[in-house]
């Protein structure tokens, strides 16, 4: 089977209710991203993003996956597809998706501050983390998400599946956002290129848009596809 490469960005998971602080012109419920998404947020009051971030796994467990995430997973059956994602959400997993690689960390994962090998699961039951949760090493759990200003070292990761792909898919991101907007440079340059998006912007390479949001869209997609398997 082909590789199907897919990147999705917060477009996927607005449609499931899932809101970024891009659509709320810099703030998260009413948290400056600076306060609850940075290096320099964590150090100043850990206790607030750690709040916030049970706040957002709270979200994220009334939301579920849309016709797009279980449209990807069905996909599965033609192609070999490698999800590459910019959102930290669980539902291309929870529609069934096998290969699923999270570019800016994991909503329901905390890790060492001390090590940062040591990456924990957490549960619907027990989502919440608070200052004195530590890991065996005895060094304050932080959650596995990649703040601002830190590296991203999953894009290491992610560069050689773009270079295999087929077919590149890109839905639900603008792009804007690097590293992970690059990583369509990586990918073959004769492939078949997919953008979906209901306000295109810059197009790149021979690229065929739908222009439609995802959940819509992606049943166009899934017959185009097709002409490919």
């Amino acid at each position: 089977m082909k590789n199907l490469v897919v990147l999705t960005g917060a477009g996927i998971s607005a449609e499931s209710g899932l809101r970024t602080f891009r659509d709320m012109g810099g703030l998260w419920e009413q948290y400056d991203v600076m306060e609850v998404c940075s290096p320099q947020g964590w150090d100043r009051n850990p206790e607030l993003v750690l709040d916030f971030y049970n706040m957002r796994r709270k979200q994220l467990l009334d939301a579920k996956p849309n016709n797009a995430h279980y449209g990807l997973a069905d996909l599965q059956r033609f192609f070999n597809v490698h999800i590459i994602t910019q959102n930290v959400d669980n539902l291309h997993e929870m529609a069934g998706s096998k290969d699923v690689l999270h570019l800016h960390g994991e909503l329901m994962k905390v890790r060492s501050t001390g090590d940062e090998s040591l990456i924990y699961d957490l549960n619907p039951a027990n989502y919440e983390t608070h200052m004195g949760d530590s890991c065996e090493k005895g060094f304050q759990l932080r959650p596995h998400i990649v703040f601002f200003g830190e590296a991203v070292p999953a894009i290491e990761d992610a560069i050689p599946i773009c270079e295999k792909a087929d077919i590149f898919v890109v839905i639900g991101t603008s792009m804007n956002v690097y590293p992970a907007a690059g990583l369509i440079h990586y990918a073959p340059k004769d492939i078949p290129l997919f953008l979906m998006d209901p306000d295109p912007a810059g197009l790149l390479y021979k690229t065929e848009v739908i222009k439609s949001k995802a959940a819509a869209g992606i049943d166009i997609l899934k017959q185009k596809l097709m002409q490919h398997v």
